[in-house]
């Protein structure tokens, strides 16, 4: 979590001391509420009751995880998160803190993002803006290093996620260019690829599977991260873990070469949507001034190789890349506030800092035939809104209803439904006849609203977009 001293952005500590706060979250054995490092410390003791990378199921509205046998929500438990931020800040500060401005990767959908600024409310703040990683992390950059008539990559590969963008910088005006990204991989998965050799490896040598052993599993875990942190400097890490099952003990060496071939696609993965992003902005690796690295997962030799050798330049890292983007929500939230601003290189007047994020996903709706028609593009910038008129199906039919979805399918049962439009009260008319223009509006949030006018009639109708239940829980 950052702030906005004396005009800079300022990283503040937890209650713990610590400027990182881990998205852990559990239950002691005594039924206290942990958050941070707290949690972390008895995910081995008590896997049962501890929950952490959260972030993967914002905005699944059936997903529930159990603790302390109550069942929580995905934004419920990130409440808690953001309730301990806010309560440290609050102390570290000396005073009440009602605002904040929440970052997301840049490829949330729709679901996610109102499911992040849900946990914010949950939380007791108002929230300010949802910005993207990526964007967040290029104006921390812009602000502190002057950047500017420049085009940057930031390439975010965090623990749970992966996201690029591409921006141009100009005049004070964050442009972004185009986005994309993976929700679903990041340093969790690499983590997982060591804890499936460690396994293999116990198994051949001992019969033993421990797989379906929670405490076995969860150190298994904290050990695979420990090695993955370990081989960022060293050629060979040694995972040694005594009695992991009765007597026997686990002591596996494992090479940083073993560990690149292990993780190899992930990395590839992220060089294939690296391209993909570019295409999609119309520029080449080398129309690219800099590349900015963000995430705990950057610090990887591979990562940084493989990346530095697609784009033939060396990335910017002179800002932490575990805080850059708690830095640079920090100047969204002053640019918001109106208020001073400085750079190491001249003074900036926040009024003159102007951000133009785009949508990361496609919004449509569902047609007949299983067909989405696109109404608002992907790297649209936002806010932004767009209309598209459609009709009824049969004679005196007075309501519709369809689905409002979000991706890159044709198909609309491959995409992601974000809920119904529901329009009803249409006066009887045969079929064809009305023609109803429902105008989808993205906000700065990227969080979609619509409304709904009969163009017959010239009424405006509102249109409610029924969200899945379990986002409203």
């Amino acid at each position: 979590m950052a702030i906005i001293e004396l005009g800079e952005p300022k990283v503040i500590t937890n209650s713990e001391g610590k400027r990182l706060t881990p998205s852990v979250v559990g239950f002691s054995k005594k039924n206290e509420l942990l958050v941070g490092d707290l949690a972390k410390r008895q995910m081995v003791s008590n896997p049962e009751n501890t929950v952490h990378s959260i972030k993967r199921h914002m905005g699944k509205p059936d997903y529930r995880v159990t603790l302390n046998n109550e069942k929580f929500t995905p934004h419920g438990i990130s409440a808690k998160i953001l309730q301990k931020l806010k309560h440290d800040a609050e102390k570290y500060l000396g005073d009440a803190v009602e605002k904040a401005v929440i970052t997301v990767p840049a490829y949330f959908n729709d679901s996610q993002r109102f499911a992040t600024k849900k946990a914010g409310e949950l939380a007791g703040l108002e929230v300010l803006r949802v910005i993207n990683e990526p964007t967040a992390a290029a104006l921390a950059y812009g602000l502190r290093d002057g950047i500017n008539n420049r085009k940057i990559m930031v390439y975010d590969f965090g623990g749970g996620t992966f996201d690029v963008s591409i921006l141009k910088i100009k005049d004070g005006i964050f442009e972004v260019l185009a986005t994309s990204g993976d929700t679903e991989l990041g340093g969790d998965d690499f983590d997982m690829r060591i804890v499936e050799h460690l396994l293999a490896r116990f198994q051949e040598a001992e019969g033993k599977n421990l797989s379906d052993i929670p405490q076995a599993m969860q150190r298994i875990r904290e050990a695979a991260e420990r090695c993955k942190i370990d081989l960022s400097t060293l050629e060979t890490a040694n995972v040694n873990l005594p009695y992991i099952f009765e007597n026997k003990n686990l002591d596996i060496d494992i090479t940083r070469e073993q560990f690149n071939k292990m993780t190899e696609d992930f990395v590839k993965k992220t060089i294939s949507i690296i391209e993909k992003t570019l295409q999609d902005a119309r520029l080449s690796p080398s129309e690219i001034d800099e590349v900015i690295f963000v995430g705990g997962s950057t610090r990887i030799p591979a990562v940084v190789k493989a990346v530095e050798g697609f784009m033939g330049k060396k990335a910017l890292q002179n800002i932490n890349p575990d805080e850059v983007v708690a830095m640079g929500a920090s100047v969204q939230a002053g640019i918001l506030g109106n208020d001073y601003l400085k750079s190491p290189r001249e003074e900036v007047d926040s009024g003159n800092l102007v951000l133009l994020d785009v949508t990361s996903l496609t919004l449509g709706f569902e047609t007949v035939g299983d067909l989405m028609a696109p109404i608002i593009p992907k790297n649209t910038t936002i806010p932004t809104r767009n209309s598209k008129t459609f009709t009824t199906h049969y004679d005196n039919q007075r309501v519709v209803r369809g689905k409002i979805l979000q991706g890159e399918e044709r198909a609309a049962s491959k995409n992601v439904t974000l809920g119904t439009l529901v329009l009803d009260n249409i006066p009887p008319s045969p079929k064809g006849i009305p023609r109803i223009e429902v105008t989808f509006d993205i906000d700065a949030n990227g969080i979609i609203n619509a409304t709904a006018k009969d163009l017959g009639t010239g009424i405006m109708r509102s249109v409610t977009i029924e969200r899945p239940q379990g986002l409203n829980d």
